[in-house]
């Protein structure tokens, strides 16, 4: 057992700030695809965020750390953080392949919006050579990756999977929104990163 590769799930994002949709879908993509681990990576500077006013690195990766920390699977890297200029995920896997092996099969986490986009990522192509990606769908919805898949060739159709996970309503966007206006956030961020945007005033503005 200890020669058999491992299937490592990777969970890239903004996480600004991390909340019980991300958990949820986490953990059912790992359940589903038998992933010896989760590796939750927030961004330092996002490509597609730039410009944006986003939450400084260092509090976003301290709430994803307390969010994950009691799941013994889910586990969180300064990878993306600690490089300099924008963050791209191709530069994280390759190191990430550096680190774990040649012979070790990851899976990038995203939801089905995100696969639309991927055409624009740097270096797909490659991209798609080092790892799958699984676009997690909340049930009932209705957002077709077909032509996202016919557009990037065939590699993307033995590379990227779709998994309906039960993928809570809940976004960053609307958890900073009601932060800001003064509402509850409790269940919507697990406990103790609900603690720590009240504590530092996160959002307030």
């Amino acid at each position: 057992m200890a020669d058999q590769p491992q299937k490592i799930g990777l969970m890239g994002g903004t996480f600004d700030p991390i909340h019980m949709g991300h958990l949820v879908m986490a953990e059912a993509v790992r359940m589903d695809y038998d992933l010896t681990k989760v590796i939750f990576i927030p961004t330092g500077t996002s490509p597609h965020k730039q410009g944006m006013p986003v939450t400084p690195a260092l509090d976003r990766y301290i709430m994803t750390m307390m969010a994950t920390y009691s799941n013994p699977y889910f586990f969180v890297s300064p990878i993306e953080r600690d490089r300099p200029g924008p963050s791209f995920t191709i530069d994280t896997v390759r190191a990430l392949i550096a680190q774990y092996g040649a012979g070790t099969e990851f899976y990038f986490l995203t939801g089905t919006d995100t696969v639309l986009e991927l055409h624009t990522w740097n270096n797909i192509g490659e991209l798609l050579e080092l790892c799958h990606f699984v676009a997690a769908s909340r049930p009932g919805k209705t957002t077709s990756i077909a032509e996202a898949i016919k557009r990037l060739g065939p590699k993307a159709k033995e590379r990227i999977h779709r998994l309906t996970t039960p993928e809570l309503e809940i976004s960053s966007t609307d958890i900073r929104e009601r932060v800001r206006l003064g509402k509850s956030i409790r269940y919507f961020v697990p406990e103790n990163v609900e603690h720590y945007i009240h504590k530092e005033g996160l959002y307030l503005k």
